[in-house]
């Protein structure tokens, strides 16, 4: 076999990125961990000294940790003052919690990925899945934490409006299941942003339904009424007669996907309205090959695939299904009328009705 070496050489430089990505994990969550990042959020110009002093860490850690940080680009070094900062964009990314681009999430479960990787190594000799309950904690940590500033920043303002007249009965008065809800974080976003309404949050992961509960409170501290969280499948929750329903970035996981879609569809009102939200993806793996769509085939492999495939039926749609995947499995259900009602470059979000 004769090897082109230009073609291995811009190979080799893919990898020595990869490497450098894999080891600065770890010290991305230990900063986040350690609050190094929120500390030099709009301080300006700071030593490694500085650093290490207002966060009560080692001074000699915090210096190797700033290089990384700056080799990077995480952190931005200035060779003339040998100082390092954090600059807005960099500060959104990595020190703010509520910004729509904090990635931090992410980072922090891949601590869970790498931990559980012997269980991943052997549902691939063989078979079964790796179900949510035997993941570690920090894969529902990291995932929440993931997921919740694009729900924050999108949920009310963006995809709701987004649905035909659903924002005018949520206003008057709605029933809304939230299934595969998790640590509740998109309950309570709609919760606190509608009063008037009734809203269940459902997970069969009965841990994270203590969590939501502990956590369902107004950013004010005071408990929300409008709001309950309850243990159950996709499946067959209970209840009926809801105006609407709403998966987020949940029915991939599943392992009957089509049972799900066939209960909810069940479980609405006749003129009720399903809002599906899952990763963005193209219909074809051709279509995919983006930075985007790597991320979310790596997550697919390492979590939503053993997920499904650890649960009756295993369907193990992936969370790069695409849009027309999505439609048929809803369709196979029950809910008839699916349409694509808003986008953000990691969501597509699905209106579907009976």
């Amino acid at each position: 076999m004769e090897v082109n070496f230009d073609k291995l050489n811009a190979l080799l430089g893919v990898m020595v990125n990869e490497l450098g990505a894999a080891q600065n994990a770890a010290l991305v969550t230990i900063g986040d961990e350690l609050g190094l990042y929120r500390a030099m959020a709009g301080k300006g110009q700071l030593s490694a000294a500085d650093l290490a002093a207002a966060t009560e860490t080692k001074e000699r850690y915090v210096q190797e940790w700033l290089a990384a940080q700056a080799a990077s680009g995480f952190v931005t070094y200035d060779a003339a003052t040998a100082k390092f900062a954090l600059s807005p964009e960099q500060a959104a990314v990595f020190a703010v919690d509520d910004s729509p681009v904090n990635m931090i999430g992410g980072f922090q479960a891949l601590e869970a990925v790498y931990a559980d990787r012997p269980k991943l190594a052997h549902a691939f000799r063989h078979g079964g899945g790796v179900s949510w309950t035997d993941r570690c904690n920090c894969m529902f940590c990291g995932t929440d934490r993931f997921f919740r500033p694009g729900y924050k920043a999108n949920l009310v303002a963006n995809w709701l409006p987004a649905l035909d007249g659903v924002i005018d009965t949520l206003e008057r008065g709605a029933l809304v299941a939230d299934v595969g809800c998790g640590f509740g974080s998109s309950t309570l976003i709609m919760a606190e942003a509608f009063p008037n309404s009734h809203f269940v949050g459902i997970d069969y992961h009965a841990p994270s339904i203590d969590h939501a509960k502990r956590h369902a409170k107004a950013p004010g501290g005071k408990a929300l009424a409008n709001v309950q969280f309850e243990t159950a499948r996709a499946q067959d929750f209970d209840g009926s007669g809801f105006d609407l329903v709403t998966l987020f970035d949940a029915l991939h996981d599943m392992g009957d996907p089509v049972g799900a879609a066939r209960h909810i569809a069940k479980s609405l009102k006749p003129d009720g309205v399903l809002m599906l939200v899952e990763p963005m993806a193209g219909d074809t793996l051709a279509d995919n090959l983006n930075p985007i769509g790597r991320i979310f085939y790596a997550a697919s492999a390492n979590t939503c695939v053993p997920a499904s495939l650890g649960q009756e039926v295993g369907a193990a749609l992936g969370a790069q299904a695409g849009e027309r995947r999505l439609t048929q499995t809803l369709n196979e259900g029950g809910l008839s009328r699916v349409r694509r009602a808003a986008e953000t470059p990691f969501n597509m979000v699905l209106e579907a009705r009976l």
